[in-house]
């Protein structure tokens, strides 16, 4: 008569006890897996084989197995705050250890490196220019410096010219009587703004000039003239067809939509730039814009980081501009249950966890980032406590059969 059975049915329930308690004091703790306890029966074995006998001398844990199931997604008020929706870790760099996690919780530390809690390096790729930079992943660390400025070089007016215009005596189209101080030379004006190379806003001013069947145009910032080119044309020219839209400017018929066709000159740190007039219209009623664009903007401070679902890291900057900084990797292995736990939401990577690839979110089997959330625990909290009742019947169980078998042995001590 054994105990072994019992004795080690006691040892699986308590490790399946432990597997259970564990999981519960875990219920809130981002990106934790839960785990399950997973048993196999014991057959004596003799040296030339299996025990002839039937019955088991009782059980073991074969494997204490993670589950990586998705867990639910919280959404927190820090941008940094990234969660995972499929398959994937974070990559972490400390001093040159690469560890694994599922918990996003990220913050930028002094040196503009974003980190974990315990200060390990978020691993991506960084940008030059806007451009991401493949290769291996790198410690991302976002540049707190200042964006640059960008110099206009396009533009584009959309505005009607009222057709029932009165043109100014001496008006010529083609001829520069256009003269910003004299309002009685020119039928309408509008000011927009445009960036030098240094980033510093201009005030471009754009005077329209009924002149015969057309109009002259001539655009000044402050006291120079810059549009047309100065020195070159004495104004910029436009026609219009019988349906309002235009049909030529400086006689030359527009392409297409969108042409442009009209050129600056070099003043005061502006180079040249194309202004786009197609879009002009003259119908009968008063003139006004109503819209104009350009693409230069002033030098920038940085306000801000978010995060895409593809892990762009894109930089906010007070100039309304958005830069691209770098992009988070994940990384995925083929055997998950293969990666040890190292405890603070770690895993490290280990043979049996098999081929790892690192790539950008939404790539192959990788899933998507959400920013402004975390991952929660994936421990369902009814169902760990139901399998806690039963451990602990097991448990139970399992002693009775011990205390049985100590019962029997003390009746067969007792025989006189």
């Amino acid at each position: 008569m054994g105990f072994n059975q019992g004795l080690s049915g006691l040892n699986s329930a308590a490790k399946n006890l432990d597997v259970i308690g564990n999981n519960i004091a875990n219920t809130s703790t981002v990106g934790f897996k839960a785990s399950r306890t997973e048993f196999a029966d014991v057959y004596a074995a003799s040296l030339f084989g299996q025990s002839s006998l039937d019955v088991g001398i009782g059980s073991k844990v074969a494997a204490v197995a993670q589950q990586f199931n998705q867990g639910n997604v919280s959404v927190t008020n820090n941008p940094l705050d990234l969660a995972i929706s499929g398959e994937g870790f974070f990559q972490l760099d400390q001093n040159g250890l690469a560890t694994y996690t599922r918990n996003g919780q990220f913050q930028m530390d002094k040196d503009g490196f974003i980190v974990d809690n315990a200060g390990r390096k978020l691993t991506g790729n960084l940008a030059a220019a806007g451009v991401v930079v493949g290769g291996p992943p790198v410690d991302l660390q976002v540049s707190l410096g200042v964006a640059p400025p960008n110099v206009t070089t396009t533009a584009q007016i959309t505005a009607n010219l009222d057709s029932t215009s009165i043109a100014p005596t001496g008006a010529v189209l083609g001829t520069a009587s256009i003269v910003p101080a004299t309002p009685s030379t020119y039928n309408y004006s509008t000011t927009f703004t445009v960036y030098d190379t240094a980033g510093t806003a201009q005030g471009l001013t754009l005077y329209f000039q009924k002149a015969g069947a057309g109009w002259n145009m001539a655009g000044y910032i402050g006291a120079n003239q810059v549009l047309p080119v100065a020195g070159v044309n004495t104004a910029a020219t436009m026609t219009f067809a019988a349906n309002g839209t235009v049909a030529t400017v400086n006689g030359v018929v527009p392409p297409a939509p969108g042409s442009i066709l009209a050129t600056t000159a070099i003043v005061g740190g502006m180079p040249s730039f194309n202004l786009n007039l197609t879009q002009l219209t003259q119908y009968g009623s008063s003139s006004g814009v109503s819209f104009v664009s350009q693409d230069g903007y002033s030098a920038g401070q940085f306000a801000g980081l978010s995060v895409d679902k593809t892990g762009l890291l894109q930089g906010r900057y007070t100039n309304g501009q958005t830069l691209t900084l770098g992009q988070v990797l994940m990384t995925s292995f083929l055997n998950p249950n293969g990666l040890q736990p190292q405890g603070d939401n770690q895993w490290a990577e280990t043979a049996a966890a098999g081929k790892q690839s690192s790539d950008a979110p939404g790539n192959g089997v990788l899933g998507y980032l959400q920013s402004g959330a975390v991952e929660d625990s994936n421990v369902d909290l009814t169902a760990e406590l139901v399998n806690m009742i039963v451990a602990q019947r097991m448990y139970q169980a399992n002693a009775q059969t011990v205390k049985t078998q100590d019962s029997i042995l003390q009746t067969l001590v007792n025989l006189r």
